[in-house]
């Protein structure tokens, strides 16, 4: 979601980094895209380990994802990743199933992917932190979203923009695209296992037949 259908990943790693940073944990923007996919309880027990020596408490990742949330809600929306409903239409147009996989647990995201993208994305066929024990880079996630769509990881074909992402997905054993829509090199999308990797959706939208047809 965030970085392939929503260019929203700035404003995540501000809010990350202003909170984590208030809290005494040491996290820097650029880090955040490394971090990018992990449930926020998992990218904050991960600092928590690094700065304090121990796991955080629940309330302590409540406290910081909550505030970390407020933070977010309080700057501008959010605008439509550019290419995205190209992609979107592509896929619809080429009848295949559009399942969500992400690592947010927004309360509100149906209705935010309704408004920009209408008629693509259905509750039954979404993934999200909350329905997750593992987040990325561990398949869970990706084999949950193969399970509610009925398909097979060999009839799949995954759109990531992060390393933990891509490294979930093809730890699925499903083919996955990456669209570098951040500052990482392309060299880090590909060491996490990309087959391709793109410079924007727009770049995608524009191959998206040729790389499904040619799709091993």
């Amino acid at each position: 979601m965030d970085g392939v259908l929503f260019d929203s990943m700035p404003y995540h790693a501000q809010c990350w980094e202003q909170v984590c940073q208030a809290e005494g944990l040491n996290l820097t923007r650029p880090e955040v895209y490394l971090h990018e996919g992990r449930t926020a309880k998992s990218t904050i027990d991960l600092l928590a380990r690094r700065c304090w020596g121990r796991d955080a408490e629940d309330e302590e990742v409540q406290r910081i994802y909550e505030a970390k949330c407020r933070l977010f809600n309080a700057l501008p929306e959010t605008p439509a990743m550019e290419g995205a409903d190209l992609v979107l239409k592509a896929a619809k147009d080429a009848g295949l199933i559009i399942t969500l996989v992400t690592g947010s647990g927004q309360k509100s995201l149906l209705e935010r992917l309704n408004k920009a993208y209408p008629d693509y994305f259905v509750k039954e066929r979404m993934v999200t932190s909350d329905d997750v024990q593992y987040g990325k880079p561990h398949p869970e996630p990706y084999l949950m979203g193969l399970q509610k769509s009925g398909v097979s990881a060999e009839e799949a074909i995954v759109v990531e923009n992060a390393p933990l992402g891509i490294a979930s997905a093809v730890a699925a054993g499903i083919y996955t695209i990456a669209v570098n829509t951040g500052p990482l090199a392309e060299q880090v999308l590909k060491d996490a296992g990309a087959a391709h990797v793109f410079p924007s959706m727009k770049a995608f939208a524009a191959d998206f037949n040729e790389i499904v047809g040619r799709k091993p």
